[in-house]
């Protein structure tokens, strides 16, 4: 996919004698408040979208008229908004978990190195992500993307800066208006629905061929860009791959490509999902992350050392992951399903082991030249909220390298059969992240009670549900 394009076409269509300065030509970003109010002025934009990730990774915020967005308006929102369930519910107090006896505002601070055009949006609409700080402008600790740059700190003041690439899998499946009945494959082209063992088949992504158009059109008019675009392996499962970079950028990506191509299906009248098992018996989709940290200073990859051979905190780092992301795992597998694709000989790891080029391991060190030598993290459901995915990621290897920890002995074998090395549930894992001190400094105590409150009263609200495996076996067996 082409990198960001200029918009010179577009203006020769507005002014046949204006010239852009390079700052405006940019899809996606600009520098300065003044640089912004250009930039939308060029474009004709009427309204802009300022949203900001909940703990769930919905986009919230508001939107307004482009003049007002750049006329100094202070943007706020209830802080009770990160509180909520993702079936917009507000579970009762326990354990540290509290509401703000004021509910009172949170301030949106616009990004604009994000700023973009809605390109699905019949009028000209732009769109800008958001930090959250408080009413006086103090931090918020407990806010996703806030929770992610806690992290990126952490590895600053150590000199470092860790670089990413996402791995983000979604199924296509046909529009299902009654929860009650399956999810189903959508028809593509060829009139039938398409089946399932089509991996890295040209003739399953091309089944979609004017979807997929649209979703690279969309993602060029927003400046996000893609690497790859497979079929997986489950019926009508895609997987785009992104291009490495700054953990903020890619989460930003992520969370925009997941509104991207929910909207491009729409378009076609499908579903877009990134549940992390939509369909019994099917594979599930993950958010693989491959990880490495540079050092600031040098450029050097902190993996590798000079004579390319693997370096102690390549080592440590690893060693951080088998200890402390199956205590973080509520924050890569954040609901009940997620556990549901965590199982045995489903293409999915339920370990916390670790190898060389070795699918069925957790952490997998893909084959690499030194410079590029990194861990791929294959624990994540695409359910995830990005920010605290990465967040969580991060910060265990961070913790590995801080305690110079030693990892196991590679695993050359097949270890994704047999016993479940990981919590089992959401419950179970939520007890995990609450119980390991050492989180309070790398997520913050504020971040950590939030996001345990409202996991278990996305619990409750499930237990609230009769499944039809309680009808088909209990109802007239016990």
């Amino acid at each position: 996919m082409p990198a960001r394009r200029s918009i010179a076409q577009h203006a020769s269509k507005t002014s046949k004698t204006s010239k852009i300065p390079p700052a405006l030509q940019s899809a996606r970003g600009v520098k300065t408040w003044k640089e912004a109010a250009d930039w939308l002025k060029i474009r004709g934009i009427e309204d802009i979208e300022c949203i900001t990730p909940d703990i769930a990774g919905v986009p919230r915020g508001k939107m307004m008229p482009s003049s007002k967005f750049t006329s100094n308006t202070s943007l706020a929102l209830p802080s009770a908004i990160y509180r909520h369930t993702i079936s917009g519910e507000y579970p009762e107090e326990t354990g540290n978990f509290r509401y703000d006896s004021r509910d009172s505002d949170i301030k949106l601070v616009p990004d604009l190195s994000t700023l973009s055009v809605v390109p699905w949006e019949t009028d000209p609409t732009a769109q800008v992500i958001c930090d959250i700080a408080g009413s006086k402008g103090e931090n918020v600790p407990y806010t996703p993307r806030n929770v992610l740059k806690h992290v990126l700190d952490l590895y600053q003041q150590k000199g470092w800066k860790p670089v990413v690439a996402p791995e983000i899998e979604f199924y296509l499946v046909a529009k299902n208006e009654d929860p009650d009945y399956p999810l189903h494959p959508p028809k593509g082209r060829s009139g039938r629905a398409i089946q399932g063992g089509q991996g890295y088949s040209i003739a399953g992504v091309n089944e979609f061929d004017e979807l997929i158009d649209d979703i690279y059109h969309f993602s060029e008019k927003q400046g996000l860009e893609i690497d790859t675009l497979i079929h997986e392996e489950g019926p009508a499962q895609l997987e785009i791959n992104l291009r490495h970079g700054d953990p903020i950028e890619l989460a930003d990506q992520v969370f925009m490509f997941k509104r991207t191509i929910r909207e491009a299906a729409l378009k076609h009248g499908i579903y877009a999902t990134f549940m992390a098992k939509p369909m019994q018996a099917q594979a599930g989709s993950a958010m693989h992350i491959h990880q490495s940290v540079i050092e600031v200073n040098t450029g050097r990859n902190l993996f590798s050392n000079a004579d390319g051979s693997a370096s102690k905190e390549f080592f440590s780092f690893i060693g951080g992951m088998q200890k402390y992301v199956p205590k973080a795992l509520s924050m890569m597998a954040p609901y009940v399903n997620s556990y549901r694709r965590l199982t045995p000989d489903m293409s999915a790891p339920v370990n916390n082991a670790w190898g060389y080029d070795n699918r069925t391991t957790a952490f997998r060190v893909p084959v690499s030249e030194p410079v590029a030598r990194r861990v791929e993290n294959r624990l994540p459901s695409s359910d995830a909220n990005p920010y605290l995915a990465l967040a969580a990621s991060l910060g265990c290897g961070y913790l590995g390298i801080l305690e110079a920890l030693e990892p196991s002995a590679p695993s050359d074998d097949t270890v994704n059969d047999g016993t479940i090395d990981l919590p089992r549930g959401l419950l179970e894992a939520v007890s995990l992240l609450e119980s390991e001190p050492a989180f309070a400094q790398v997520f913050s105590p504020e971040f950590i009670a939030i996001y345990a409150g409202v996991k278990r009263g996305e619990f409750e609200t499930f237990m609230q549900v009769i499944s039809p495996w309680e009808r088909e076996f209990l109802l007239l067996n016990v």
